[in-house]
Order: structure tokens, then C-alpha cells, then sequence
């Protein structure tokens, strides 16, 4: 199966499908460029200047206002990483507000669901998938293109459950305590 570097699949994103994409992340971390100094100050416990998550919004706008969707789920542990408090509260809300149907389900939840551990996707249309890989410590390595009929109707599948388990995230700070930055 075709792969590619991580920086031309971000720029490939938009024009990877017509109508309906879904995430699945299944990671406790992960670390792109654009997130290091945001969660440094999350870690030091300093204000968030949310601009860092415009360009994902304007993509996401850009989605919904041409007639498609974009979700994702993200199956995390209990308790939450730093990480993940990081990105609960101050990335996903971000992306709901510009349209993107952001789930959260608990990882002992997923474990009952035969969901996959470490398996991270993009499916798109319902036609093929973005396997995405990443080096142990987080970093997003390259995407490996999926085609093949049974493999995309399983990743299918899995949105499938996964989205019906999870819950809004905004239900899920709630639940947490947690509170979304501003």
C-alpha cells in the first residue's frame, strides 16, 4: 500500500474525499509542531492563545460549509494523561466549535467493544483509509494509504461502534470536570 510523509498528507487532507471523514485515535500523546509550545504553557499552567488552532478550524469550516462532515473519537484511559488534558480541554473544543463532531469514549469501554488498541485512521468516504503512524514518543511519522475493501468496511465498522459508545465532548468535560480553555 502507498505511503506518505506526514507533511503531504496535511496538505493532501482537504483533497482526500468528497463527502465524510472520520478520526479514530486510539494514542495517549502526540506531538505535531504546531502543539509544542501550547502545551508547554498547558504544562506550566500559563493562559492558552488558542490562534495555534485556527488553520484546523478553517478546515473544518471549510468541510461543513461544502456539504460534508468531519468527526472524530478519541478512546482514552482513565486516569488522563497531561496530554490528553490538553488536548480535551484546550484542541477538541476548537474543532466543535467549527462543526467537527468530537467523541470521547473510555478506553475500558472500547477494550469491551473490540475496538483497536494503537490503530490510528482516517476513513474517508466510506472508500478507502489513512493508517497514520507515529514514533514512540508521539511524533507523526507517515500515512499508509488503505484501499483494500475489507480493510476499509472494518475501519467502517469501528467508526461505526465507536460513535454510537462515545460521548459528546462537551458531555465528557462535564462528566470529568474538566473545563474547556478560553
Amino acid at each position: 500500500m502507498p505511503t506518505m510523509p506526514a507533511s503531504e498528507f496535511a496538505a493532501r487532507f482537504p483533497s482526500l474525499f468528497r463527502t465524510s471523514a472520520f478520526r479514530l485515535e486510539t494514542l495517549d500523546f502526540y506531538i505535531a509542531d504546531n502543539e509544542r509550545e501550547p502545551y508547554r504553557r498547558f504544562q506550566s499552567g500559563r493562559s492558552q492563545d488558542l490562534s495555534w488552532r485556527r488553520p484546523w478550524q478553517r478546515t473544518v469550516r471549510g468541510i461543513r460549509e461544502n456539504g460534508g462532515g468531519i468527526g472524530r473519537v478519541h478512546i482514552v484511559p482513565d486516569p488522563l494523561t497531561d496530554y490528553l488534558r490538553f488536548e480535551l480541554t484546550c484542541a477538541y473544543p476548537a474543532s466543535v466549535e467549527a462543526g467537527e463532531d468530537v467523541r470521547v469514549l473510555a478506553r475500558a469501554s472500547a477494550d469491551t467493544l473490540d475496538l483497536p488498541d494503537g490503530e490510528d485512521y482516517w476513513l474517508f468516504d466510506d472508500e478507502r483509509s489513512a493508517l497514520l503512524r507515529y514514533a514512540p514518543d508521539g511524533e507523526f511519522i507517515d500515512v499508509e494509504l488503505v484501499t483494500d475493501p475489507d480493510r476499509v468496511k472494518q475501519h467502517a465498522e469501528w467508526r461505526h461502534t465507536a460513535q454510537a459508545a462515545a460521548v459528546p465532548l462537551h458531555e465528557y468535560l462535564q462528566t470529568a470536570g474538566l473545563t474547556p480553555a478560553h
